[in-house]
C-alpha cells in the first residue's frame, strides 16, 4: 500500500469554484493558518494573479501582505501559486523579463512552490517558466498537464509532454490537472501508468473536481497507478465543481490500507472552520454531484455554465441554452481543440452564444478569440478551420490587433508608473488600472482575525446602529458585551459610540 500526501486548495481552487473567488480575504485566511500548518500537508495552493487581482479589486486588501503574512505563520508547509502561462493578473501575454520579475518577487515574499499550467500544454513555455522561477529563487516547480477530452488529447499526448517536462531540471514534480473533472478511473488507468513510465523518479500528484461526479473515485484509483499526492479541499470549500473533500478522501484511502500522515483532528478543525465561514457569510456549500453525459460534449467548468445561464436569462435568451452547448463543441473543434479552462472556456463560450444569436456564424468575432487566432496565448494544437481563420484574418479588427505593441520593458514601466515604485507595488499598477490600486492604498492594512461565530451579532449592530431612533444599544452573550450610546454635543442626533 501507498503512503499519499495531501496539497490543500481551500483557500485557492475551493474558495474559486464554490465562492467566485471572494469568499476568502486576509482575515480568514489568517484565523486558520496556525491550524492548517499543524495538519502536515504537501503544501497550500494558496494563490493565483487572479485571486492577486480580487484581493485589490474587491476587497481593497493587498495580496502581498497576505502572501507574507500566511507565510509566516506556516513556516511548515509551502505555499503554493499557480500560473497558467505568460501572464500574470491582466490577460496581456508578458514578456519573459516581466513574469521573470513577478516570479522573483512571488519568492521574495514567501511563496515556495510554483504550479505551472500551460493552457495549451506547451511543454517549451513550461519549461522556460520554470527556469525563471528557480533563477528568481522559487524552491519547487510542479509542472502540469492540463487533462482534457478531445481526438487529439490521447495518451501518447499526454507521454510526450510529460517526457520533455520531467526532462527538465528545473521541474520537480509533474501533476495531472483535471479543471473539468473529466478524467475517469478507466481512462487513468491507461494515462497515469503511461505517464509514470516516462518520468522517471519524479513524483506525479493529480487534482481534479466533482463537477460530474467522478473525483472521488478516480482518487482512490490513481494512489493505485503510481500518484503520490491528491489536491483536495475541506468542508463547504469542497465537493461540487471544486475538488474532492479532504477528510472523505483521507478516511477511504486509510480504509483500503493506504497511509496518509495527518492530523486528522486538526484537518476536522480545518474542515469546520470552512464550512463555518459559509454558513456564518451565507455562502453556497459544496454538494457531491451526480453524473452528467452531457458534460462530456461541452465541458465547461461549473462556474461559466452558471455565468452563462444568469447571462442568458437576463437577455431573454434561457431556451437557446441547448443550442448554445451544442454550438460550442462545434467552435472548440473549429478552433483547434483549445482545453475549455481559463481563458480559453470564455472565449469559445463567448463565440458560441455570438453565433447562435446572431445573424450568422462568426458574423461577430471577439478580440479575445481574434487574439487566441493569432497565437497570443499560444499556438493551437491543430490548425484552426482554414474558413473560420480566413473569416478571421478578413476583419479590420485583426490587423489592428496584429500591430498591438508588446508589453513595454520594465524598464520603461518603471519611468513611466514612477522609478522609486517597490517591485510588489510596480507588478500590481502594471496589471490593473491605477484607482483600484490606490484604493486599496488607501483602505490601509487588511484586519487579521475572523471569527465565524461573531457574524450575526455584527449583522445585528450594523442594522442597530443605522437606526436613528435608538438612543442606546446592549447587546450581551456569553463572553462579550457591548454597549453603544448615541452622543452629539450641539444636541442633535449624533452617531453610537462604543461606552
Amino acid at each position: 500500500m501507498a503512503e499519499i500526501e495531501l496539497v490543500e486548495t481551500s483557500l485557492r481552487d475551493g474558495n474559486q469554484c464554490v465562492w467566485a473567488a471572494l469568499g476568502v480575504d486576509t482575515a480568514k485566511t489568517l484565523t486558520i493558518a496556525p491550524v492548517m500548518d499543524q495538519v502536515g500537508f504537501k503544501a497550500i495552493d494558496f494563490t493565483t494573479s487572479t485571486h492577486m487581482g480580487v484581493a485589490v479589486r474587491y476587497k481593497k486588501e493587498d495580496p502581498w501582505e497576505r502572501i507574507r503574512l500566511m507565510a509566516a505563520a506556516t513556516p511548515r508547509t509551502p505555499l503554493q501559486f499557480m500560473s497558467t502561462g505568460f501572464r500574470f493578473i491582466s490577460w496581456e501575454t508578458a514578456s519573459p523579463e516581466f513574469m521573470a520579475l513577478a516570479f522573483r518577487t512571488l519568492a521574495r515574499n514567501g511563496i515556495r512552490r510554483f504550479c505551472l499550467a500551460d493552457p495549451m500544454n506547451d511543454a517549451d513555455a513550461n519549461i522556460a517558466c520554470a527556469r525563471l522561477v528557480k533563477q528568481g529563487g522559487g524552491e519547487l516547480v510542479i509542472a502540469a498537464l492540463v487533462f482534457t477530452l478531445s481526438p487529439i488529447h490521447d495518451d501518447a499526448h499526454y507521454v510526450d509532454r510529460a517526457s520533455r517536462l520531467a526532462a527538465s531540471p528545473d521541474i520537480d514534480a509533474l501533476y495531472i490537472k483535471d479543471p473539468g473533472g473529466l478524467l475517469s478511473p478507466k481512462r487513468a488507468s491507461t494515462l497515469i501508468p503511461a505517464i509514470k513510465a516516462v518520468m522517471g523518479a519524479k513524483p506525479l500528484e493529480l487534482h481534479s473536481h466533482c463537477t460530474i461526479g467522478l473525483g472521488e473515485l478516480l482518487y482512490l484509483d490513481a494512489v493505485d497507478h503510481g500518484v503520490s499526492a491528491l489536491q483536495c479541499a475541506s468542508g463547504a470549500a469542497a465537493d461540487g465543481i471544486s475538488n474532492p473533500p479532504s477528510g472523505r478522501i483521507v478516511a477511504n484511502l486509510r480504509a483500503l490500507g493506504h497511509t496518509v500522515r495527518v492530523d486528522t483532528e486538526a484537518l476536522a478543525r480545518v474542515e469546520q472552520y470552512f464550512t463555518g465561514i459559509a454558513e456564518a457569510e451565507d455562502l453556497p456549500a459544496g454538494r457531491p454531484q451526480g453524473f452528467d453525459a452531457d458534460y462530456l460534449h461541452h465541458q465547461l467548468p461549473g462556474g461559466v455554465v452558471g455565468t452563462m445561464r444568469r447571462h442568458l436569462t437576463e437577455s431573454r435568451l434561457s431556451h437557446l441554452e441547448g443550442a448554445v452547448l451544442e454550438e460550442l463543441g462545434r467552435v472548440r473543434q473549429e478552433l483547434g481543440w483549445p482545453i475549455v479552462m481559463t481563458p480559453f472556456a470564455q472565449m469559445v463560450l463567448t463565440q458560441a452564444v455570438m453565433n447562435v444569436t446572431g445573424r450568422e456564424r462568426y458574423g461577430v468575432i471577439p478580440d479575445e478569440v481574434i487574439r487566441y487566432a493569432l497565437g497570443r496565448f499560444g499556438k493551437p494544437n491543430v490548425p484552426i478551420d482554414p474558413k473560420v481563420m480566413e473569416r478571421i484574418e478578413s476583419l479590420p479588427r485583426t490587423r489592428e490587433l496584429r500591430a498591438e505593441p508588446p508589453m513595454a520593458p520594465v524598464a520603461e514601466l518603471r519611468k513611466r508608473l514612477g522609478p522609486g515604485l517597490p517591485d510588489e507595488e510596480l507588478l500590481l499598477r502594471a496589471t490593473m488600472p491605477g484607482g483600484q490600486v490606490d484604493a486599496m492604498f488607501a483602505a490601509g492594512p487588511a484586519p487579521r482575525e475572523y471569527d465565524p461565530s461573531m457574524k450575526p451579532t455584527l449583522s445585528l449592530i450594523r442594522k442597530l446602529t443605522a437606526r436613528r431612533d435608538l438612543a442606546q444599544i446592549l447587546v450581551e452573550k456569553p463572553g462579550f458585551r457591548l454597549e453603544l450610546r448615541r452622543h452629539a454635543s450641539d444636541g442633535t442626533t449624533g452617531a453610537l459610540e462604543q461606552a
